[in-house]
């Protein structure tokens, strides 16, 4: 091998390469993987970025010393981020070219894409943002003019500089977010991104140029509008647009609560920390959940004459347990007595357990419940009758009777709670009208920056693996690994019954980012470079880089009865 030479193994095609010093990814790509196959639809996709042992890169990265190189497409996880981070500074320049004296908000996530905002300079007098109502023929507009730019093939190039002067450049852009970020941060220097001169960062790599931004479409939504990205099922099609009014509605009430108290950013939370403010912080947010918990009472208080049923849902890590706990808690303040009837006691016996399309047990399919029971129970107890609830054996596989009989009094309110709770076909045969549906979930609209959002999904995986750690013993490795097959059942089973709740319970907190880091980030450092997990791994860390994590007394602050402490121990609620 000459001096100017390295090897390179490249998993795509299974070689090892020789290359020269100063090749590009993007150059290697088109010697040896110009596409990629996706395995489930056999499309062929455009390479877009790499996996550099395990590490994600933009294809401008040369490789030094030999490495491991995986070519990736939208198929992939960390290729559909880049490409909607991409998508995304298209359109931050789009708005600035038709609106210089708005700033793009890319507020929260919606099932159909990014819930977007155009925001005026000044704010309102309760410190809420101004919003900028986008008519349907400017949101036509602003699709022409991204067009335009995706035409001329602009390549998106990434700078080191001196994180001052990156603060300069975000205060000049009118994005107050990003500033009071890397001043938050502390960091002497910061990758800044330029496309057609104009400067924006993003919190992970960009795809090589405009040009493979082929599928997407804006549709206006409330005040503002949806950025909508490829579908998974067929990536040449854009994803259909779903309105949930209801989660839109959770969504920007939390946003402009966070407005008020001057903490809708990881900046100002982080200064907020900093400035030996987060025990005042946990009392606020710690405060509203309790006012939540206590109206949704007053609800089930106002309906306990018809509806003597509460049916609770909410995906993995969610905080059901604890919120029900709360509910039952809040209901027995005001004179009723809530009665706990777990589903899961209704599973079919384990032989009788349809099966996925692996082979495999499905356990989260609704036919793994004895429906036909479950309803009669339910109408017998709405009836007045005593009935014999079941206890599920999960050693034995089979549903047994030791005698637990239930029987409705005047003032008791039956709770359930499972993944099934909002889906109709669940009680078919049961008065839906005697049932109060209740949805949970940490809906954080909580941003790191202007035109960057917390993910939900990536606040309940930190959840999730601090508590499995801790209750079960499983490994965040383990955690990490299972967790797009419990998306998947989640978005099968729990997300598509969403709207049908007729009450809805965010149970996000301002300060868990900040907890979780204290208990999640050693856990993730324990992940080796060579695990299948530590291509999150290294992705989940980096975001956590830009939290200030609580400190030790400041956590001793939070309630025993805090969502939270189901999570991190230290719960007193039974």
């Amino acid at each position: 091998m000459e001096n100017n030479e390295i090897a390179v193994f490249c998993k795509n095609d299974g070689k090892n390469h020789r290359i020269k010093i100063g090749s590009t990814l993007e150059d290697l790509s088109k010697k040896w993987c110009k596409t990629v196959t996706d395995p489930k639809t056999g499309q062929r996709l455009d390479v877009i970025a790499a996996l550099v042992d395990n590490k994600l890169k933009e294809l401008e990265y040369q490789p030094l010393i030999f490495h491991q190189v995986e070519f990736i497409g939208y198929n992939h996880p960390d290729g559909r981020r880049c490409y909607l981070r991409s998508l995304c500074f298209v359109l931050q320049n789009a708005v600035r070219e038709l609106y210089p004296d708005k700033v793009l908000v890319v507020d929260h996530s919606l099932p159909s894409g990014l819930y977007c905002e155009l925001h005026e300079k000044t704010k309102l007098e309760d410190g809420r943002n101004k919003v900028y109502y986008v008519k349907d023929e400017e949101i036509d507009t602003i699709k022409d003019k991204m067009r335009e730019i995706i035409a001329k093939d602009l390549p998106f190039k990434r700078v080191k500089m001196n994180s001052e002067e990156a603060q300069e450049i975000f205060e000049n852009n009118n994005q107050p977010m990003k500033a009071n970020l890397q001043k938050s941060l502390g960091t002497f220097i910061c990758s800044v991104y330029y496309l057609d001169g104009k400067a924006d960062s993003f919190h992970g790599p960009l795809i090589p140029s405009t040009r493979f931004l082929k599928t997407y479409d804006i549709t206006g939504i409330g005040n503002g509008f949806c950025l909508q990205g490829p579908q998974m099922a067929d990536f040449s099609k854009v994803m259909p647009m779903k309105r949930q009014t209801k989660i839109a509605s959770t969504l920007k009430d939390y946003s402009d609560w966070c407005s008020i108290i001057g903490i809708e950013s990881v900046g100002t939370l982080n200064s907020a920390i900093k400035e030996g403010r987060a025990v005042q912080v946990i009392n606020l947010a710690e405060a509203r959940h309790e006012r939540e918990y206590s109206r949704i009472a007053d609800k089930i208080y106002e309906n306990r004459g018809d509806k003597r049923i509460v049916m609770i849902a909410g995906p993995s890590s969610s905080g059901k347990t604890s919120s029900s706990l709360r509910l039952a808690l809040h209901c027995k303040v005001l004179g009723l007595k809530p009665k706990v009837i777990e589903l899961d006691n209704y599973f079919v016996d384990r032989d009788k357990t349809p099966i996925d399309e692996d082979g495999k047990p499905d356990f989260e399919s609704l036919q793994a419940m004895d429906l036909e029971l479950l309803n009669h129970q339910l109408n017998d107890l709405l009836d007045g009758k005593e009935v014999e609830i079941p206890k599920y054996d999960f050693k034995a596989g089979k549903r047994v009777y030791i005698g637990n009989t239930l029987k409705l009094e005047d003032k008791d309110i039956l709770i359930m709670e499972g993944i099934h709770a909002l889906n109709p076909d669940m009680t078919p045969e049961v008065d839906n009208s005697r049932i109060l549906r209740v949805f949970v979930s940490a809906l954080t609209s909580l941003n790191i920056d202007e035109n960057s959002n917390l993910s939900t999904s990536d606040n309940r995986l930190l959840r999730r693996m601090v508590r499995d750690n801790r209750t079960r013993g499983i490994s965040p490795e383990r955690t990490i690994l299972q967790w797009d097959s419990v998306r998947k059942g989640e978005m099968r089973n729990i997300f598509p019954y969403q709207e049908n709740a007729d009450i809805l319970f965010n149970s996000a907190i301002i300060f868990e980012l900040p907890l979780l880091k204290y208990y999640a980030e050693p856990l993730l450092r324990r992940i080796a470079p060579s695990s299948p997990a530590y291509t999150e791994t290294v992705r989940l860390l980096k975001f956590l880089d830009y939290i200030v994590a609580l400190q030790p007394s400041e956590i001793d602050a939070i309630p025993p009865t805090s969502i939270m402490r189901e999570f991190i121990g230290g719960q007193t609620l039974c």
